[in-house]
């Protein structure tokens, strides 16, 4: 595994080797000892899946503290922009967007911290992700920001969006509790 640290302290592009042969390909998604090289948390709680279509937009997602988690996000079919949001109100990258594109012809994945939203969209017809975070899902701590509130140029004209995260507040009037 090859990690590239984005602008956002903490979050990385997280490349794969493949290994092809005539049974198809092998990729090993996880190492603990790579992480713990990078101190990344390995204390994977839950772990979830989505399948999303073209135009689909999830996001800004995170739970508050004390309940919030780091975050590793696949595509293991189609292709995402994936957009992470620094929220952590000690960071020099506050409120900026690091943004990927993630496919599944591509092994790679994004680490993304505690303090951080976390949202994509589908760019092809049929988009698979695989998320594993750190800490368990509480209701009360689900929280999120809206999504184009932030200063992130989305690749859609018309975009599908739950009826939850059109409610979320935008980022400007979101008081943080992140810290780093």
């Amino acid at each position: 595994m090859k990690a590239i640290q984005s602008k956002i302290p903490g979050c990385y592009l997280l490349r794969y080797q493949k290994r092809s042969d005539l049974r198809g390909d092998f990729i090993k998604m996880f190492n603990a000892d790579d992480f713990t090289r990078l101190g990344l948390d390995t204390t994977f709680c839950e772990q979830y899946y989505s399948w999303s279509a073209r135009n689909v937009v999830r996001g800004m997602h995170f739970q508050l503290p004390p309940y919030d988690h780091a975050k590793v996000v696949h595509c293991f079919a189609g292709v995402i922009l994936d957009v992470v949001i620094d929220l952590r109100i000690d960071s020099p990258a506050f409120g900026q967007a690091a943004i990927h594109t993630l496919t599944s012809d591509d092994p790679a994945a994004i680490y993304a911290p505690r303090g951080c939203a976390h949202g994509f969209c589908g760019l092809a017809d049929r988009n698979g992700t695989l998320y594993s975070v750190t800490s368990g899902y509480v209701p009360q701590a689900d929280a999120g920001v809206l999504w184009n509130s932030v200063d992130v140029d989305w690749p859609l004209d018309n975009p599908i969006i739950s009826l939850r995260d059109a409610g979320f507040p935008a980022l400007a009037d979101f008081q943080s509790p992140f810290r780093m």
